[in-house]
Parts: structure tokens; C-alpha cells; sequence
């Protein structure tokens, strides 16, 4: 197998052509994806391969992308679209919520919505209160949908192509911050199953449940740790719906101990629920209770500096570890 690195931005394209030339029925839609290859180039080249059949720019109307993937979907296509920032879903919400993961249901599985929503968190972008939420929970809130979040170049690609070749709606969910991030690739074809998390670093102190670009945050402070004799394994979800609780409660029994680091808000935010499931079946291996180490409960300030201390960071996340292993040996 070829490995090269590649950027996640790269990989996502790399996703999007390849299962457009595998199946004729998959074709993108959004705003300024084709003309100008995106706002973030993630598209960019596919207009020109493709044609604007395949690669539909469309007007600026959240509502209408969402509606047309649904009704594209159910007449047998295979829609992508791309929502530009995670904040315009909200646009687009009736068709998101309250036809896009109902309709499989409500007809007894007769229809079926094989539609993907690409959308992104702009984390560390400073875009503001209005262009920087991430609620990855009120998705997960919502059954039907599966959920995305990947972290790397790899697991973005993986992921992509097995969303796009899934039954049910899915919500891919990309970091802008991680666009220019370089990882490793196969040149060959490879699918990563939904539903199944990755052990990004084993190790035996404690367990650091984080997703996107907090896994980032994890591995480098998992690192700095080592050298101070705390072994800190790092697990990344990958799908937040299918939620691989196998992987999170084995992980917890053997550490004892669990830290999560969200980009959300932490108040009914994606590691209360991560918090429930490991109280719920691994109570007993806990040596100390759950800490969760997530966005401020306050829009986005959009002064960098205000900014950076609204997320949760590295060093929050060292401080954290290794008070709760001192306090629970």
C-alpha cells in the first residue's frame, strides 16, 4: 500500500472524486462549490472534471440545498451538500429536522434519504458568535441522522466515502481549522465503518475522550504527560452517531479514570452524554469522577484572545489530568 500526506481538505476532495467517478448518481451542491471550488478549495478542480451537472452552485438559501438534497435522495440520486458554515444549518432547519431523518421512518423504511451534508466548525478562525457554533449534541438529539467528525486527513476520507455510500442521512462534520493539516493516506481505496471509534494513543492512567480538532489538543498534551509519568490514552469517536460505547467503557476500565475535551458548550453538550454512558455501565472502575473540559456557555467572542480562552485548550487539559490523577491514586 501507498502512503503519501496529504492535507484534510485534500483527502475530502479525494473522497468527494472518487465516489463520483465510482457512481454516477452522487453530485455536490452548495454554495460557491463549483465556479470557485468552495470558499475553503475544498472542492476546487471538481467543476472543471465534472461538469456543472455534477457540481451545482446554488443560491444562497440554506433551506433549498437542504430540501433539493432530500428530494434528490428519494428520487434515487446520491446528493452531497455542502452547508459553508455549521451556524447556516440552522437556516435550513425545517428540512433539516423535521423531514431530512423522519422520512425512512415515517414511511416504514419504504424511502430512503441517501443524502450527506458536509458542513464545518470554524474553530480557531475568530468568525464570531455567529459563524463559530458548533452543536454536534442537538444533532445527536435528533434520531436518523449519523454523525462525522473526523479528526485527520485519513479518518476524513474513510468516513466521507462510507457516508456516501450509506442508507440513512448523514452529517459530516469538518474543522477549517484542520483544512491545512498534512497526515498520512493510502493512494489505494479504503472505507472506515461508521460507528466505530479509533484508540488514537494507548495508554493506562487515564482515558481523554476528544473529537476533531480537540484529538489534537489530546495527543499533544498525551506527549507532554509521558514525560512526566502520566500515561494518557486518547480516543477519538470518529461517528458520534453510531456512538461506539464498546471502545469508550473498555478504554475506562482499564484507566479508571475520564477526561473529555469537547469544541462544544459544555452544558448539555456532546460529553455530558459521553459522561452518562461511562457512569451508566463502568461505574464501578471509576476511581474519580468524570471532568468534562469544554466551550464556555456564552456565544463566540470574536477577539482572538477572548477567543482562545472561550475553547478549552492544552494547558487546561494538563492541569486537568494531572489533578485528577493525583487526587485519585
Amino acid at each position: 500500500m501507498v502512503v503519501r500526506e496529504i492535507t484534510y481538505a485534500e483527502a475530502i476532495r479525494e473522497a468527494l472524486r472518487e465516489e463520483m467517478l465510482r457512481d454516477e448518481r452522487v453530485f455536490l451542491l452548495g454554495e460557491d462549490i463549483g465556479l470557485i471550488g468552495g470558499v475553503f478549495k475544498v472542492t476546487q478542480g471538481l467543476y472543471e472534471e465534472f461538469g456543472p451537472e455534477r457540481v451545482r452552485d446554488t443560491p444562497i438559501s440554506e433551506e433549498a440545498i437542504i430540501g433539493a438534497a432530500i428530494g434528490a435522495a428519494i428520487a434515487g440520486m446520491r446528493p452531497v451538500a455542502e452547508i459553508m458554515y455549521m451556524d447556516f444549518l440552522m437556516c435550513g432547519a425545517d428540512e433539516l429536522i423535521n423531514h431530512l431523518p423522519k422520512i425512512r421512518f415515517m414511511t416504514g423504511g419504504k424511502l430512503k434519504v441517501p443524502a450527506v451534508i458536509r458542513t464545518q466548525c470554524a474553530f480557531y478562525r475568530y468568525a464570531a458568535a455567529q459563524h463559530s457554533q458548533c452543536f454536534p449534541a442537538f444533532l445527536m438529539n435528533t434520531p436518523g441522522f449519523y454523525i462525522e467528525v473526523p479528526s485527520t486527513p485519513y479518518d476524513a476520507k474513510g468516513l466521507l466515502k462510507s457516508a456516501i455510500r450509506d442508507e440513512n442521512p448523514d452529517i459530516f462534520i469538518e474543522s477549517a481549522a484542520l483544512y491545512r493539516v498534512r497526515g498520512p493516506v493510502p493512494t489505494e481505496e479504503y472505507l472506515i465503518p461508521l460507528g466505530v471509534a479509533d484508540v488514537k494513543k494507548e495508554g493506562k492512567d487515564v482515558t481523554v475522550f476528544a473529537f476533531s480538532i480537540m484529538v489534537h489538543v489530546a495527543l499533544s498534551a498525551a506527549k507532554k504527560l509521558e514525560v512526566e509519568g502520566i500515561s494518557v490514552e486518547v480516543i477519538d469517536p470518529r461517528t458520534l452517531n453510531p456512538f461506539d460505547k464498546k471502545t469508550l467503557i473498555e478504554s475506562v476500565k482499564k484507566t479508571g479514570r475520564l477526561v473529555i475535551i469537547e469544541p462544544d458548550h459544555k452544558t448539555a453538550g456532546v460529553g455530558a452524554e459521553v459522561a452518562a454512558i461511562a457512569v451508566e455501565e463502568a461505574y464501578e472502575y471509576l476511581k474519580a469522577p468524570v471532568i468534562r473540559l469544554a466551550a464556555e456557555d456564552m456565544p463566540a467572542p470574536f477577539s482572538p484572545k477572548a477567543y482562545n480562552a472561550f475553547l478549552p485548550n492544552e494547558e487546561k487539559l494538563i492541569n486537568t489530568i494531572k489533578s485528577l490523577v493525583k487526587r485519585s491514586k
